[in-house]
C-alpha cells in the first residue's frame, strides 16, 4: 500500500522558516517526479513546486521562488520542502505528491499518489 505522509507543519511567525517532510512508503520514489501543492483557507489548491526524479532540477511557482527549496533523498524515500521568509499568505495545507510525467508536474489531477497534508500557519 502506497502512503505519503507529510510532517513538519505548524505555527510560525512572519519571516520564519519551516521544513516539511514527505515520507513515502510502498513506492520507490526514484521512479517518480515529486511535487508540492498547497490549499489556502477558502481557496483552490495551487502548485508550489516540483523536483525531478534525480533531484537535479526543481521548478517553483513565482509566489515562492527564492524562498522555498525542494530536495529529495531517494535512498530514504523522503522529499523535503524548505520554506524560508514565510509570509501570512503562505498559510495553507501543504500536500506532497508523486507523478510519473514531469510534463504535468504542475497539474494536480495528473498525480498518481497524494498525501493527507500538513497545516502551515504563518502569523503576522
Amino acid at each position: 500500500q502506497v502512503q505519503l505522509v507529510e510532517s513538519g507543519g505548524g505555527l510560525v511567525q512572519t519571516g520564519g522558516s519551516l521544513r516539511l517532510s514527505c515520507t513515502v512508503s510502498g513506492l520507490t520514489i526514484s521512479y517518480y517526479q515529486m511535487g508540492w501543492f498547497r490549499q489556502p483557507p477558502g481557496k483552490e489548491q495551487e502548485f508550489v513546486g516540483g523536483i525531478n526524479w534525480s533531484g537535479t532540477y526543481a521548478y517553483y511557482a513565482d509566489s515562492v521562488k527564492g524562498r522555498f527549496t525542494i530536495s529529495r533523498d531517494n535512498a530514504k524515500n523522503l522529499v523535503y520542502l524548505q520554506m524560508n521568509s514565510l509570509k501570512p499568505e503562505d498559510t495553507a495545507a501543504y500536500y506532497c505528491g508523486a507523478i510519473s510525467d514531469w510534463g504535468h508536474i504542475g497539474t494536480m489531477s495528473s498525480y498518481d499518489y497524494w498525501g493527507q497534508g500538513t497545516q502551515v500557519t504563518v502569523s503576522s
